[in-house]
């Protein structure tokens, strides 16, 4: 895609929402967010969003590419320089009052700078017309706790721009073919010499896609896409985490005109366990136990995702202290497992029998060290 005289005179930052100074993630960031925001799924009917939607992924299809952000950043700079304006039709001239390059040197000898600019006219110019990729998509998955864990293969569906049904993509009437435009030879761009120097804009004919249909396929209008519904099968790989978004190149939107797909990002909700819960690849349980377990020590059995284990808790162990069970967790992204991680919570009985009262004031008088000894002679002091 180029950058068209029109794409220099919108500021995508301001589209977006971020500062010149943003990196490539908070770009990122700030797109996904919006997209979501104004996805055409969430406002049905409603063509202010749906235009907005449209200005927002044009922005980041030259802002999240490197090499497109770079030449727009150039552009621009030599705008605000006054060494370049566009005047009607997007045709440019150097600032020196004078209609035209000093020394009447054209377009193209600029170099790598000339593929800036593309006059075909409209946002975007002939990238509109030409092949297109298609939008990035957004989506949302709920997984069960142990699904979670274990990984799974699902299938979701989305309501997006996919490859027309009746042709196939080609935005051809089924059993004909597009064909080549007999104006550039299906290179799409055609130059015009002016005033002492030369324009490269999209085809006139084509409008800059090279090709020529000539019975358009009525399903698609001939963009050879429609939006329809789409079941998408999915791996969800081991491990995933509540909140975690999984990225299927290729999975979006279909591009126009033989562009390549837009990617899917799928966001994965993972529902809450009963009684895990989990910290990373650690799984976390809390463990009732009774005041003479901790006292006297015990062997108790825990759950864990796959068969119980039993774990030794030693005599004079305190309530809340937490006791790690080696890879009985969650799987780890580079291998190997997590660990289980049980915590003791000690139960006070809430009602007592006359012999339980009995022997425990039994035992508060022969075991008559107080635990608040330091307290007491601060208090003292």
């Amino acid at each position: 895609m180029k950058i068209s005289p029109q794409d220099l005179e919108r500021d995508f930052y301001a589209v977006l929402g971020v500062e010149k100074s943003a990196t490539a993630k908070e770009i990122k960031r700030a797109y996904r967010k919006l997209a979501q925001e104004y996805h055409p799924d969430k406002h049905p009917g409603d063509s202010a969003a749906e235009e907005k939607f449209k200005e927002i992924s044009y922005a980041y299809d030259i802002l999240g590419d490197e090499e497109k952000r770079s030449d727009y950043d150039e552009g621009r700079k030599l705008m605000a320089g006054g060494g370049f304006r566009f005047g009607p039709g997007g045709q440019g001239s150097a600032g020196f009052g004078g209609g035209g390059f000093p020394g009447g040197i054209r377009l193209e000898d600029l170099g790598g700078f000339a593929s800036f600019f593309d006059m075909g006219g409209g946002m975007g110019g002939s990238s509109q017309r030409g092949p297109r990729r298609g939008r990035d998509v957004e989506t949302s998955l709920t997984l069960g706790f142990a699904d979670a864990l274990k990984g799974v293969t699902t299938t979701i569906t989305t309501r997006t721009e996919a490859k027309c049904a009746s042709c196939n993509g080609t935005g051809a009437e089924p059993g004909t073919l597009p064909v080549q435009c007999p104006r550039c030879y299906g290179s799409g761009s055609e130059t015009e010499t002016q005033g002492g120097f030369g324009f490269v804009r999209a085809c006139t004919q084509c409008g800059g896609s090279g090709q020529i249909i000539e019975h358009p396929c009525a399903g698609c209008g001939g963009s050879g896409i429609q939006v329809r519904p789409r079941n998408i099968k999915v791996r969800i790989p081991a491990g995933v985490e509540d909140g975690q978004t999984i990225r299927l190149k290729g999975k979006g939107a279909a591009g126009a005109r033989g562009g390549p797909a837009g990617d899917l990002y799928v966001k994965v909700k993972v529902a809450p366990h009963p009684i895990f819960g989990r910290k990373g690849a650690d799984l976390t349980i809390t463990v009732p136990v009774t005041f003479t377990e901790l006292a006297l020590g015990a062997n108790i059995r825990v759950p864990t995702m796959e068969e119980p284990v039993t774990i030794k808790i030693p005599a004079g162990t305190r309530s809340g202290r937490t006791f790690k069970v080696r890879g009985k967790g969650a799987p780890k992204k580079r291998g190997g497992q997590g660990d289980l991680l049980v915590k003791v919570d000690v139960v006070i009985p809430q009602k007592l029998k006359a012999r339980e009262k009995a022997l425990l004031e039994e035992f508060a008088e022969l075991h008559d060290e107080s635990p608040r000894v330091r307290l007491d002679e601060y208090m003292k002091d």
